[in-house]
């Protein structure tokens, strides 16, 4: 917990929506209306907080019992408490702890997929090979964690590297471990064709997407204009004569999405509108965000692709994110993806700053509780 900040006052509105729910999902009828199954999603989340909370209540009239019986003089009730009030005091700061990260840092896309883009910066071919390198860095880690991958879209270049890629990662709070990582990625190493030796900085630039559902967005057909051609390639490979590739242009916001990494007109189309979703409801919430909280916006996991996030030195060995201004001497395990360090490192840097602002806030204004 940071400095003399409570979570528990934040977890109030929680329980008293629970109850709500509990009892509109008791109701008649309401497993055959529309909103069903996001009202068990909802459920589902504020279930975990509001069993946390209790659960922290009940351990402090433990660890306050506990203390009295240390005050109390008694040589037996003071050897039992003395062995309890560790053990009470760990479960409370564990459960404290999760506790925070729900609600300071937890929204209603942490436990959603996601769609990673990765693009080659500056830096002509090096820059290609290394948005290369930070893709397969991602996918050894999602390999790591159980998750599964997709390439959905990919422009490669002669050397193994890429232009640009999209992929998909899917499994339980891919988000919420990821949402960090958008933004841009700067590497300085000497390119395999520098003869002289000197080395080369390139970069390339992720966004991090979370994967939305039709229900979750609506995207009306009449806001798409839906185009057919032939896919090309650089070099001229995967080029075909048949229209497979694809590109949907969503007209209100003017996002154009396309794809040509399959042969198959229809997977295309399929894999171009699962991206169109993602970025149209990132803008969206993006929106949102904007007029939300000063902590909301100050939030770290914006994935603006302009500001420069990590430099990743191959003569050195060395990585470091310029947020969380962490450093790591073990470079080669990170772009074999060992990332968990840098994640955590970021984690807990947003959550004190989340809780800096809002203890700030909430100081000036305690009815924000009530906004949230």
């Amino acid at each position: 917990m940071t400095g003399d900040f409570d979570i528990l006052p934040l977890t109030e509105p929680a329980a008293v929506r629970l109850r709500e729910l509990e009892q509109r999902l008791a109701s008649p009828g309401v497993s055959s209306s529309p909103d069903y199954a996001g009202l068990l999603k909802e459920h589902g989340t504020l279930l975990k907080i509001v069993t946390a909370r209790n659960e922290v209540l009940e351990l402090r009239k433990q660890i306050e019992e506990c203390t009295l019986m240390l005050e109390g003089g008694d040589p037996e009730m003071t050897l039992l408490a003395k062995e309890e009030l560790p053990e009470l005091t760990k479960r409370q700061d564990k459960l404290i702890g999760e506790l925070e990260e729900r609600m300071i840092l937890g929204d209603e896309d942490s436990e959603r997929s996601v769609i990673v883009e990765i693009r080659a910066g500056t830096g002509g071919e090096e820059a290609g090979l290394f948005a290369g390198d930070l893709f397969r860095m991602y996918v050894r880690y999602a390999e790591k964690m159980g998750w599964k991958t997709e390439i959905l879209d990919a422009h490669r270049t002669e050397h193994d590297g890429f232009r640009e890629v999209v992929f998909s990662i899917q499994g339980d709070g891919v988000y919420k471990a990821l949402r960090y990582e958008g933004g841009g990625h700067r590497v300085q190493r000497v390119p395999e064709t520098e003869a002289s030796g000197r080395i080369h900085t390139s970069a390339a630039t992720v966004a991090i997407l979370p994967e939305v559902d039709e229900v979750d967005i609506n995207i009306r057909p009449d806001d798409l204009r839906i185009d057919t051609f032939s896919a090309g390639g650089p070099g001229g490979q995967h080029v075909n004569k048949t229209q497979s590739a694809v590109r949907i242009t969503h007209i209100p916001s003017g996002t154009v999405v396309v794809c040509q990494d399959e042969r198959s007109q229809h997977k295309n189309k399929a894999r171009a509108m699962r991206i169109l979703r993602a970025r149209v409801y990132e803008a969206q919430r993006e929106a949102r965000d904007r007029e939300r909280s000063a902590a909301r916006k100050e939030m770290i996991g914006t994935g603006e692709r302009s500001d420069r996030v990590r430099t990743y030195n191959f003569p050195q060995n060395r990585v470091t994110d310029h947020r969380a201004e962490i450093t790591l001497y073990a470079l080669d395990r990170v772009m074999g993806g060992e990332i968990e360090p840098l994640i955590s490192a970021l984690l807990e840097y947003d959550k004190h700053r989340r809780i800096e602002r809002l203890t700030k806030d909430m100081a000036r204004d305690p009815s924000l509780l009530l906004k949230r």
